[in-house]
């Protein structure tokens, strides 16, 4: 066997592993209108993943709970020129699903004070 052969083989076979690994990761959690609700809380943290194409989260709380809300691509809440810090009060409606075992809400609106962010129509597509 050449050094070519084993390089192509070699990468054919890694890239065959890759896609295998891609292909069962978990898909994203969809929009349940069935699952919406409506909840006061209070901002704890923003936070953005560390991912290609980064996403807004707020870790709230509500009561005793505390509540991770996915909002939108971070780009998304660059645009509208929002922000939110620590000890903000909001409203939040979304749907309430779970995402590998733990409770997540995928906002729809989010109203602080008198501003109202629309994240997604009330059929769940999502605005941006």
């Amino acid at each position: 066997m050449t050094p070519c052969y084993l390089t192509t083989r070699t990468v054919l076979i890694l890239t065959i592993v890759l896609f295998s690994f891609a292909a069962t990761a978990q898909a994203p959690p969809n929009y349940n209108p069935a699952t919406e609700t409506k909840i006061n809380a209070v901002v704890s943290e923003l936070k953005f993943t560390s991912t290609a194409k980064p996403a807004a989260l707020l870790i709230v709380k509500s009561g005793p709970d505390t509540v991770e809300v996915f909002l939108c691509p971070k780009s998304f809440l660059d645009d509208m020129g929002t922000t939110f810090k620590a000890e903000d009060k909001v409203e939040i409606t979304g749907s309430k699903v779970k995402q590998d075992g733990q409770d997540l809400i995928l906002a729809r609106e989010v109203v602080k004070g008198d501003d109202t962010l629309t994240l997604r129509f009330k059929d769940g597509k999502p605005a941006w």
